[in-house]
């Protein structure tokens, strides 16, 4: 279904190449990333009184090129799709020219995936990776844990854009993505938890050609259907926002699923900026500055090609998941304290709702009330 060595070379050739530094300036990057991450650590860990417990805490950072980037999430994508992959090779064993329909179709597929990463891989700061598989491309946990990437070309590319201090943006940055690795490896739980929703939402998938094909068909009927007087960018005021092409074609069943880990991801997004706004004034000395010129970034600074893409490929939600994610956070914060809020990583049940991370009120109400 995925000629993944096509995808990895299409996205290494298409790539961008990233800023100008020496050898000199790369190799002492990469050593200021790695000691901002340490720090990073105790940063966070004192902050959200989350501490991770036993090999969970050994979870290595890499700082990586694009290509490195790339590497590393053609190899998650193998692992986290694999189930879907096997279910699509068995059902074209049976087909009349089947094998060749593969070959033809991986190659296609490949390119494709490859394009999307190449577009993705001079974005990404940072990532922590859930699903790294163990021992491929590059080092990982000894049971295929996570690990934490961080993009050193795209960091240096944004520090130079937005005329920042380059020392506290990194760290500014490192403060975010151990947030993350901290969510993961201080909640044992949650890395399943994710897995086991991703693979409900495939699971669904229907891999009948005809039934995609006529999905497509009425998503592209749904978007091309515009009121006048929208903006390029959005809806008018006050208006409903128009789904991406992505959330059309998915059944019934996969927008339930995508709504629960919609909410999940706002939470782990929201939280990260929150811990990172929250330990940054302590740390960074230039955080305020950092934070104007990058929410202006996020809001602003897409191209119309950008703004296209991201609303194609649902990107967008992923902006709105640091908004409104962060709001709940700190709502919450806010009227039951740092240990009130930790009761979120209690169990898939303490999680917030997608209703509950637009009115963290009621989320207080069902968690705290009902175990009061």
């Amino acid at each position: 279904m995925v000629d993944w060595n096509l995808a990895v070379s299409t996205a290494t050739r298409l790539g961008r190449p990233g800023p100008e530094v020496s050898r000199e300036e790369a190799r002492g990057i990469v050593a200021e990333l790695r000691r901002h991450a340490s720090a990073s650590e105790e940063h966070v860990r004192g902050f959200t009184k989350l501490r991770p417990a036993g090999e969970q805490a050994d979870t290595p950072v890499l700082v990586v090129d694009r290509a490195g980037w790339v590497k590393a999430n053609v190899a998650g994508f193998r692992e986290l799709l694999s189930p879907l992959l096997t279910k699509v090779r068995e059902r074209r064993a049976g087909m009349p020219g089947g094998a060749v329909l593969g070959a033809v179709g991986g190659k296609v597929t490949g390119v494709e995936v490859g394009m999307l990463l190449s577009f993705l891989s001079s974005r990404v700061l940072g990532q922590y990776e859930t699903f790294a598989p163990a021992g491929r491309d590059l080092p990982g946990g000894a049971d295929g844990g996570g690990r934490l990437l961080l993009v050193a070309p795209n960091i240096v590319s944004v520090e130079r854009e937005l005329k920042v201090d380059p020392h506290d943006f990194r760290l500014w940055v490192c403060l975010h993505e151990e947030t993350h690795r901290t969510q993961f490896t201080a909640v044992p739980w949650l890395r399943d938890h994710l897995r086991m929703e991703i693979q409900a939402f495939l699971e669904q998938t229907d891999i009948d050609p005809s039934t995609l094909l006529e999905r497509i068909r009425e998503a592209a009927q749904a978007l091309s259907g515009g009121k006048p007087g929208e903006d390029e960018q959005g809806s008018e005021a006050g208006a409903e926002e128009k789904p991406s092409l992505v959330e059309l074609v998915q059944t019934p069943a996969q927008r339930e699923v995508l709504g629960r880990l919609t909410a999940v991801m706002s939470l782990l997004e929201g939280h990260a900026d929150y811990v990172m706004d929250g330990v940054g004034p302590q740390v960074v000395p230039s955080v305020t500055e950092i934070r104007e010129k990058f929410q202006k970034r996020r809001a602003s600074g897409a191209s119309r090609l950008d703004l296209a893409l991201r609303k194609l490929l649902g990107l967008d939600a992923k902006l709105r998941q640091y908004r409104d994610g962060e709001r709940f956070v700190r709502a919450v914060v806010d009227e039951v304290g740092m240990e009130g809020f930790n009761r979120v990583w209690t169990s898939p049940n303490t999680l917030p709702t997608k209703a509950e991370i637009a009115e963290p009120a009621e989320w207080i109400a069902r968690v705290h009330r009902k175990a009061d």
